[in-house]
């Protein structure tokens, strides 16, 4: 048990910056999916997986990599991967190399149903989010973004570098 006489308690202002910070990334995220779920029938987890699947080459990915790059358990991915195959937007099968994997892949439906998603998605990220910033704001967002992600990476030891 550490000694609370050297835990460096928020201020003030740091504790108005983070309840604040905090809120927004909630209310941000409820909104995305409430869009999603009303306009492509998704919801945001579920965009975020044929996101993934789309940018990636033949449009496959192991399971255990796209957890990875979610930041989801296994057993919730696959759990959203298989309603994701009831739709016909994923197949998965055995990796070629290592039976004991295996991968997703986003079926041309699936990409269809991303493609129809994405207008209505990106119109609400620029609404909520960009549209409220001046350009000098959304520099200094992606800067903050960077220096957390940097954080969080060198103190989780979870590799590769935060994108320009």
């Amino acid at each position: 048990m550490s000694d609370h006489s050297e835990i460096r308690w928020l201020s003030d202002h740091e504790q108005r910056v983070w309840r604040s910070y905090l809120m927004a990334n909630s209310e941000l995220q409820a909104r995305l999916d409430r869009q999603l779920r009303a306009d492509a029938g998704m919801p945001v987890a579920y965009y975020q997986i044929l996101v993934m699947l789309s940018e990636s080459p033949d449009r496959a990915m192991r399971m255990s990599c796209l957890a990875e790059l979610l930041h989801s358990s296994r057993s919730r991915l696959s759990h959203a991967v298989s309603a994701l195959e009831k739709y016909g937007w994923i197949s998965r099968c055995a990796h070629a190399h290592d039976r004991r994997g295996s991968v997703a892949r986003l079926t041309d439906t699936g990409y269809e149903a991303l493609v129809r998603a994405a207008p209505g998605h990106v119109t609400e990220v620029r609404e909520v989010l960009f549209d409220a910033l001046t350009p000098e704001q959304l520099d200094s967002l992606h800067e903050i973004s960077q220096a957390v992600l940097a954080k969080l990476r060198e103190r989780c030891g979870t590799p590769g570098t935060p994108p320009p």
